[in-house]
């Protein structure tokens, strides 16, 4: 049975992001911003998908190595492509759970079990930390984050739900 919970997280965690993409010209998504260290928030938006992609490509063999990703420098170009990058990913999500080796030269290339649901709860938090960063630089071009939740863990919103109450 496939965690549909953990999947259309993934997927309302990626529309939050083609939502915020689709607002920003190409200029501003591969704008230099000395805020980002001189990064781009079409680098970050790269970055979030690569991982994505990494996992999604090294299911079938259940190798996952997400240092060896592409590193595709058109994605962090064409804020247009990001946003297609990002529909393939929400498209192909929908994966039975099974095990899976990762492979990371902070392992020394000794391989460490982990499973496709885990791996898919890693890069939804990675995926939120990329659009943190993301948001610095959104709120340095003048742009108006209007989704409240762009970049916020989930538990953060749950918590000061809590608090407020």
């Amino acid at each position: 049975m496939h965690d549909m919970k953990l999947l259309l997280e993934a997927e309302r965690v990626l529309m939050n992001t083609i939502q915020v993409m689709e607002r920003l010209t190409q200029e501003e998504y591969t704008q230099k911003l000395s805020v980002l260290s001189n990064s781009s928030i079409g680098a970050h938006t790269r970055h979030l998908i690569e991982l994505f992609q990494q996992l999604l490509s090294g299911y079938e063999s259940s190798k996952i190595d997400y240092d060896s990703r592409k590193r595709n420098l058109k994605i962090q170009q064409s804020v247009n492509y990001a946003v297609e990058c990002m529909f393939d990913i929400i498209t192909n999500l929908d994966r039975p759970n099974k095990v899976l080796q990762l492979k990371s030269v902070c392992s020394e290339d000794i391989p460490i079990e982990s499973n496709y649901y885990r791996e898919v709860l890693f890069n939804i938090e990675h995926c939120i930390h990329h659009q943190a960063i993301i948001k610095i630089g959104l709120l340095q071009l003048g742009e108006d984050v209007q989704n409240e939740t762009f970049g916020i863990a989930k538990s953060t919103i749950k918590h000061k739900k809590v608090c407020a109450q």
